[in-house]
């Protein structure tokens, strides 16, 4: 399902909206606000209302023009069901190497959460396209510059959690590959509009620190 890399997204928009407790009917709207703002990453945690539904109509809407994928994914059967919907991305907030593994092997992207070296070397073995450090505001920058010393390369870290404009410049400085943007960005009740506003002024600080 997911002909480009997730080097190909990163590079488009390093920043991935969490779209945390957005309902079916808000989905393409606020999708279009991202879209518009320079977004291509779209992730609907599944403890939203409905989410495959969202995930279905952003995959319709967008296609192949944006990276759409589930998050807090917590197993294996949910990956199926996600890929059915039309989902290309699959994030977990934990070390899961099954999960990973069933997401690759239906060829989607796969970004387990971490919080210690140790997790993060198993999900690289799992196959893991990008690790997400979380939650994020409990550690600091400085922790991630010591992990870029030891980790591949090529391997991005995207912190989550406790990320707005006050908080990203520094932990791009440490080796953040990109970001995951909750709700800084979208809560339930906020208009498409107020999203898309949100939206260019993050887009605006990652143009400021590039």
């Amino acid at each position: 399902m997911a002909a480009r890399p997730l080097s190909y997204w990163l590079k488009a928009c390093p920043l991935v909206a969490i779209l945390r407790g957005i309902r079916p009917e808000e989905a393409v709207p606020v999708g279009e606000a991202l879209f518009d703002a320079g977004f291509r990453m779209l992730e609907v945690p599944m403890n939203s209302p409905d989410p495959l539904d969202s995930i279905a109509r952003l995959a319709d809407r967008f296609g192949d023009s944006a990276l759409i994928g589930a998050g807090t994914v917590m197993d294996c059967a949910v990956v199926r069901r996600v890929a059915m919907a039309g989902g290309q991305m699959i994030v977990l907030p934990h070390a899961d190497p099954d999960v990973v593994c069933k997401a690759k092997v239906l060829n989607m992207i796969a970004m387990p959460g971490f919080a210690t070296p140790t997790e993060a070397f198993k999900m690289i073995a799992a196959g893991a396209d990008a690790l997400k450090l979380f939650p994020a505001e409990a550690f600091t920058p400085a922790m991630l510059r010591g992990l870029r010393a030891v980790l591949p390369p090529e391997m991005p870290v995207l912190p989550v959690g406790g990320m707005d404009e006050r908080t990203m410049p520094a932990w791009q400085e440490a080796g953040a590959a990109g970001f995951g943007i909750g709700s800084a960005l979208y809560k339930p009740g906020r208009s498409a509009a107020e999203v898309g506003e949100r939206a260019r002024r993050l887009m605006n600080v990652m143009a400021l620190a590039a």
